[in-house]
Parts: C-alpha cells; sequence; structure tokens
C-alpha cells in the first residue's frame, strides 16, 4: 500500500476566528482529524508558546507563509519560530507585479532565504496564485520561468491546484512536469458562474476534480494534501470541517500496482 498523504489546513482559512482565540480554533482542527498546519502569522504566539500547544494537540506544524517584507526585515525571526515549531517547509505566498518582473533579482534574494532555511533542516518554496500562469516572462508563461531557473533543491512548488485550472491550465500536467519538487498541494474546490465570477468551495462542492488531482499528487510525490477556501459562505469553521469529511469519505489508501 502506498503511504497515506498527510492532511493538512492552511489557516489562512480561520483568519478571522484565529484573531479572537487561535487556542481554541487550533483544538477544533485537531478534533476534526487534521493532522497538520501551515501558518499565515502566529496572532501573537511565542516561538517555543507555540511549540508546546501544538504538541499538546499533536499537530504538526508542516509549515509557515511567509511573505517578502518578512523575508526582507523579520528573516532571523521566521528562522527562530520555523525551527522552534518543527517546520518542514517555508512558503512564500506570492509576489507583486514588480517582483515578478524584476525575476533574476527576485530569484537571487530568494535563493538567499531558501539557503538560510535550509541551513536549519527546512526546506523553502513558493505558492501560486492564477497570474503566474497568465502573466508572460520572455516567450513562457511566468511560472515556468522561475521554476526553470531555479534547482529542485533551492525551491520547492506548493500547488494551488485551484488557481492553475482558474488560469486555464490543467494542474494534472503542471503535477507531472514538477514531480518531485512539489511536496504540498493546496486542495481546494471552485464554482464558476455565468456572469464571470467565481466562489472558492468546500471540498467536493464544485467543478475540481479532486479525485484525479489526489492521484496525480501521489504519482508527484506530494507529501501533504493542505484543504485551503479562501472564501467561505458560512462559518470557515464549518466549511473546513466539510471539506475534512469529504477527504475521509473519498481518499484511501492505494495499491501500489
Amino acid at each position: 500500500m502506498k503511504q497515506k498523504l498527510g492532511i493538512g489546513l492552511q489557516l489562512y482559512t480561520l483568519r478571522d476566528e484565529m484573531l479572537q482565540d487561535m487556542a481554541s480554533v487550533l483544538q477544533q482542527v485537531a478534533e476534526m482529524g487534521y493532522e497538520g498546519v501551515e501558518f499565515a502569522g502566529y496572532y501573537g504566539y511565542r516561538p517555543e508558546q507555540l511549540k508546546s500547544f501544538l504538541s499538546e494537540l499533536s499537530l504538526k506544524a508542516i509549515g509557515s507563509h511567509v511573505n517578502m517584507e518578512r523575508l526582507q526585515n523579520h528573516l532571523e525571526e521566521e528562522i527562530e519560530m520555523n525551527v522552534a515549531i518543527g517546520s518542514q517547509y517555508v512558503i512564500l505566498p506570492g509576489l507583486n507585479q514588480d517582483q515578478r518582473h524584476a525575476l533574476p533579482e527576485t530569484i537571487a534574494f530568494l535563493l538567499e532565504c531558501s539557503n538560510r532555511f535550509a541551513s536549519k533542516g527546512i526546506a523553502f518554496g513558493f505558492h501560486n496564485h492564477y497570474v503566474e500562469f497568465t502573466e508572460a516572462y520572455g516567450a513562457q508563461p511566468w511560472f515556468d520561468a522561475f521554476f526553470g531557473s531555479t534547482s529542485p533543491d533551492s525551491m520547492k512548488s506548493e500547488l494551488d491546484v485551484c488557481w492553475v485550472s482558474h488560469a486555464g491550465c490543467d494542474p494534472l500536467v503542471y503535477l507531472e512536469k514538477y514531480a518531485g519538487r512539489i511536496p504540498l498541494i493546496h486542495l481546494k474546490d471552485i464554482r464558476k458562474f455565468a456572469d464571470g465570477t467565481y466562489q472558492t468551495m468546500e471540498l467536493g462542492q464544485g467543478e475540481m476534480d479532486l479525485p484525479a488531482i489526489i492521484a496525480a499528487a501521489e504519482a508527484a510525490g506530494t507529501e501533504w494534501l493542505i484543504v485551503e477556501q479562501d472564501d467561505c459562505q458560512g462559518s470557515a469553521l464549518d466549511s473546513v470541517k466539510i471539506s475534512m469529511e469529504w477527504l475521509n469519505q473519498n481518499y484511501k489508501f492505494t495499491e501500489v500496482v
């Protein structure tokens, strides 16, 4: 049998709830059955305090989203926090247009960050939105120009399969193309409307072919399926519970063929 992928949650989904009572939210997340969490801020917790709390809940720290401002001005704090909580990954959640256009300079800076995290046993990666696939750099989509200029050891991908699809690309193609470099995927669903608007949805409630994506992620060497829902129609806690229930019903161990 193949090793079942870890099931995690990007805590950005619960950002409003986390502001109110982070401890209660993390406890509820653990009780839902999520094995790990990905941080998007630490809500005033100190490194050793957060490490202790995660241990009490038996939640793994998959990693953290760390933006460019934090990388540029607070790198030591981010290293200290992520070492303390046992993060496996630190992920840059996106770049602005100027940073994308200055690709050689941006890559040089990110490689410096990657080396600093690697010295502490933490892998560094990039999380996409849709613009990296609709915007060109030279003759390539920006995403391909970026990853083609970095090595598998220096830069990983946290592939947000929903945004790849929303850009008009096939996430299955990208999972195969960058197999071995995608330890994490953001798993979300989406529903598009006739007027061109869209809504991120709980897993199984939208249009994404999630079973095919999960199978492709397994084949690509992905380690964690990370649930994320950018915006929820009702309670965000209810939404992440619905998504976890869908995974429990639809994601099973698969046989090695």
